[in-house]
């Protein structure tokens, strides 16, 4: 039997969580079905959940139809858990878009059409909730057609829609020929010479679906039953089932991490290729093992290895890229430019070597540019660190609306698996295989996180850590000078949530300051720097010169190298790039820093060196410390030359309200800085649509229904980030060791030191 992994999306309140009770009960796997507002259905099993009546955490179930096994993945509708949704999509074979027939095409719908277009996963359209007063057929039919502009086949109509006794009857009209047509000349040539007949138009129905090029419409209610057959029929001859080899090489990606009864870690992944075995040992993690600064310097060799994308969405190894879509959970990408081999230089690298570049030369030991188009990539050979391994205890998989234990599972199957302590989400098991990759903004809000009364600091902490490994994207944030805690937030739902969270599973009691703004920092210009090995005010033992240059927006960040790679071993080039993105963290005026290129243009270290008859003496020999502890100098002071603008988030809105009431609207729109980019009228209303700084979004909201007689609509998403030029730079505190004032980092960074040899 094929197997299908299924995701079910929609925007909230479509009936997402009703399909999927119905398509079990139709499958027979329930005998009843579950109530949302009652909390009793099967995929909501967080006591959140059911009391709230929304879905928080996606979920899996499977059941089994005529010729497919599917298993179903029940994802967050609202937007303050895009999360959930994003972590889902890269194991999906097909989707299921959930758009109710009374609400239509909603803000979240064309987010997630966008994404599934754009990610070419094959998708079935389900208009719910056609037996619901105000529900539309025709009209939401074209609406879709209009505002997702996607080419859309209707498998049949709704009769007496808007009344208990709607039903869906099947039938392909003359549009689904005309929408297949657009992308089949043979079909269109044949259609031209005499007809096309039903079988052949089936043929093209189900060939242009798996190919995400055509999305199958169908009409029905999940609480009365209507289309729902004819939805499973889809599932079974329109989607593409599973691929993979059993028998391959394991490769299995992550995309849920949960805490089992216990405390132990469970993680959620499909299996790609291979079969996953109980007591196997496995590799895990995201390709990049961190190689250790000491040991590649002190050693002699190179530490390190290749990378792929790791969870905070930094590409590490193979090339310097940006985030799918322009966007990662930090804004950042990250990688090795260098693509040319690089031999066997790490390993017996020499401090010294003929320097090809004809600007003047440093003294010493230091490294000046080589030439940038001879950029080497590092040998991950000798010296080189696998990835971390652990033994698999436990497996379930989903059969019939319950998980299994089995002793395998093969490719294709979602598995849970126990034993790996130290998984995160967007980890490869085996072989790395699909990347994780980020396909919505990231969140746009912080706030602080308070103790309430007897709440321990530290437990507090140890929550929200464990937090972050089943949502890296909240972002935690520990100020230790001023003992905060502080958390990034899609929006005011999901802290509403956390905290009930701390509460329910932790037993801590929390508060939260006002929300702010999440802002971004961008170089405008060029910036360099360079301190040398033994010359003051240099204090550490390492040569670091490095470059800012401005990068197109949605780039990330790229580290790239204009120095020999074998002029020092490569774990010391790994302690720059990395503490190259952890300073970026923060900016100059405490942003995180994206959209630039870093170039490192000088390198230099102090070799191995001991007294007689001793051994080795890190006062005299450069170590990782030294170039960790020197890069975030060196780097600040090239940001100072290139300079940043400060972004602020931007949403894109779309306001309908009745036309009278238009010129009252658009001085608010202008006083809050939104900007209306199209105005349109249709009957009684109007219809403005443009950009709302994401600060002023929730006051917009608020004094909409005053302004409208309580019939304005507003739909609001992230767009992009735009430079800040109403009233002062917002600026982030600080929670570094503060680089900028270099005489406070170098107490605070020897202090460090001095603490830890005591």
């Amino acid at each position: 039997m094929h197997l299908l992994n299924l995701g079910i999306l929609a925007h909230v309140d479509a009936g997402k969580t009703s399909l999927t009770e119905r398509l079990l009960h139709t499958a027979g796997v329930i005998d009843e079905i579950g109530s949302v507002d009652a909390g009793s259905t099967t995929t909501d099993t967080l006591a959140l959940e059911r009391q709230r009546g929304i879905t928080i955490k996606s979920a899996v179930v499977s059941f089994p139809l005529d010729g497919v096994t599917v298993n179903l993945i029940d994802t967050p509708g609202h937007p303050d858990f895009i999360a959930e949704v994003e972590r889902v999509l890269g194991v999906l074979d097909g989707a299921v878009l959930v758009v109710s027939a009374v609400e239509g095409v909603q803000a979240q719908t064309r987010i997630l059409m966008r994404t599934l277009r754009r990610l070419r996963i094959p998708t079935l359209v389900f208009v719910n909730k056609i037996d619901r007063r105000g529900a539309r057929d025709t009209a939401v039919l074209h609406q879709m057609a209009r505002r997702l502009a996607v080419p859309l086949v209707p498998m049949g109509t709704a009769v007496a829609p808007g009344t208990r006794a709607a039903r869906f009857v099947p039938g392909l009209g003359p549009a689904a020929l005309d929408a297949l047509a657009d992308h089949d000349d043979a079909l269109l040539a044949a259609y031209l010479d005499g007809g096309v007949g039903t079988d052949r138009l089936h043929a093209a129905l189900a060939a242009q679906t798996r190919r995400a090029l055509v999305h199958p419409v169908y009409f029905g209610s999940a609480m009365t039953g209507a289309g729902v057959p004819e939805l499973v029929a889809g599932l079974e001859h329109l989607l593409p089932p599973a691929t993979g080899d059993p028998d391959g090489p394991l490769s299995a990606t992550v995309f849920k991490v949960e805490r089992g009864p216990a405390g132990e870690k469970v993680a959620y992944a499909r299996v790609f290729t291979g079969t996953l075995r109980v007591r196997d040992r496995i590799p895990f993690g995201d390709g990049r093992a961190e190689g250790g600064a000491e040991g590649g310097a002190e050693g002699g060799g190179q530490g390190g290895a290749e990378g792929d994308w790791a969870a905070d969405g930094r590409t590490e190894g193979r090339a310097e890229v940006g985030a799918q879509g322009g966007w990662a959970a930090d804004g950042r990408a990250g990688g090795w430019a260098a693509r040319g081999p690089a031999g066997d230089r790490g390993a017996h690298s020499r401090p010294e070597g003929r320097v090809r570049d004809p600007r003047p030369q440093g003294s010493g030991r230091d490294r000046r540019p080589a030439d940038p188009g001879r950029d080497r990539r590092p040998d991950r050979g000798r010296g080189s660190r696998a990835r971390p391994e652990a033994r698999v205890t436990a497996l379930s998989v989903f059969e019939r609306g319950a998980d299994v234990r089995r002793e395998r599972a093969g490719a294709g199957l979602i598995v849970k698996v126990w034993g790996l302590g130290d998984i995160r989400i967007g980890d490869a098991l085996g072989l790395p295989g699909r990347a994780y990759e980020h396909h919505f903004a990231p969140p746009t809000l912080e706030t602080v996180v308070v103790p309430g009364p007897g709440t321990d600091r530290r437990s507090l902490h140890l929550a929200l850590t464990q937090l972050a490994e089943q949502d890296p994207l909240i972002g935690v944030r520990h100020d230790e000078a001023r003992g905060e805690t502080s958390v990034s937030l899609y929006g005011e739902v999901q802290k509403e949530v956390v905290q009930a969270t701390l509460a329910d599973e932790y037993g801590l009691a929390v508060t939260f300051r006002e929300t702010t703004t999440l802002c971004i920092e961008r170089p405008f210009g060029t910036g360099h720097a360079v301190e040398f090995n033994k010359k003051d005010p240099n204090p550490f033992l390492a040569t670091v010169g490095l470059r800012v240059d401005p990068a197109p927006p949605g780039s990330g960040v790229a580290f790239r190298l204009e120095v020999e790679l074998g002029s020092m071993p490569y774990a010391f080039f790994k302690a720059v790039e990395d503490t190259v993105h952890d300073t970026l963290a923060q900016g100059l005026h405490g942003w995180q820093v994206t959209d630039c290129t870093v170039t490192m243009t000088h390198s230099g270290y102090s070799p191995r060196q001991s007294h007689a008859h001793q051994g080795f003496d890190k006062s005299m020999s450069s170590t990782g410390y030294d170039f960790r502890g020197l890069t975030p100098l060196v780097l600040v002071e090239a940001l100072r030359g290139a300079g940043t603008l400060v972004h602020e988030p931007m949403h894109r809105f779309r306001l309908q309200a009745p036309a009278d009431t238009l010129g009252a609207l658009l001085p608010v729109l202008a006083r809050l800085g939104a900007v209306p980019e199209t105005t349109g009228t249709r009957d009684t209303h109007g219809t403005l649509e443009g950009t709302v700084p994401a600060a002023r979004v929730h006051e917009l909201e608020q004094r909409l229904p005053g302004l409208t007689r309580g019939e304005g609509e507003l739909e609001t998403a992230f767009d992009h980030y735009a430079p800040v030029t109403r009233g002062p730079v917002p600026a982030r505190r600080r929670t570094d060791h503060n680089p900028l004032n270099r005489k406070e980092y170098l107490l605070n960074v020897m202090r460090r030191v001095g603490e830890r040899t005591t």
